[in-house]
């Protein structure tokens, strides 16, 4: 057995699409559509670099699977890291995902030291963004 991917719930399919795309730069893998036996649409979403994957589904009223949406119910936080990288880049790749959609949480560069940084994605759902040292500050 193995891990395959993590499965968000989200309340608008195409606004989340554009923001994990566009902001987080996953890519579509494939899409699926389960309505006709109580479920929805779902798009599975894909990291180019590291194979880690996100499944976006979308359920309409009624569907076995719906119910009362409460943000980040059972989900603490999507990590995702810059890798080795500095503090102005950590600060760019910020204020890209806020212009994106993102939204701010207080946690940015100029709260954290420069280290981590975070914004909920379009349904509340965290997104951290970290860093390691670059050579310069392990040195």
């Amino acid at each position: 057995m193995r891990f395959d991917y993590v499965g968000l719930r989200v309340t608008n399919l195409e606004r989340s699409l554009r923001f994990y795309t566009k902001a987080l730069g996953l890519r579509v893998v494939r899409r699926g559509d389960t309505r006709s036996w109580g479920g929805g649409i779902w798009v599975l979403l894909e990291d180019p670099r590291t194979r880690r994957k996100v499944e976006l589904n979308w359920y309409p009223r009624g569907s076995r699977f719906g119910g009362p949406y409460r943000p980040g119910d059972a989900v603490d936080h999507l990590d995702f890291t810059l890798g080795v990288a500095s503090r102005a880049e950590l600060e760019r790749v910020y204020r890209r995902l806020v212009r994106l959609g993102g939204r701010p949480t207080g946690l940015e560069p100029s709260t954290t030291e420069g280290w981590m940084a975070s914004v909920t994605d379009p349904d509340g759902i965290w997104i951290v963004l970290g860093r390691r040292p670059t050579r310069a500050e392990r040195g």
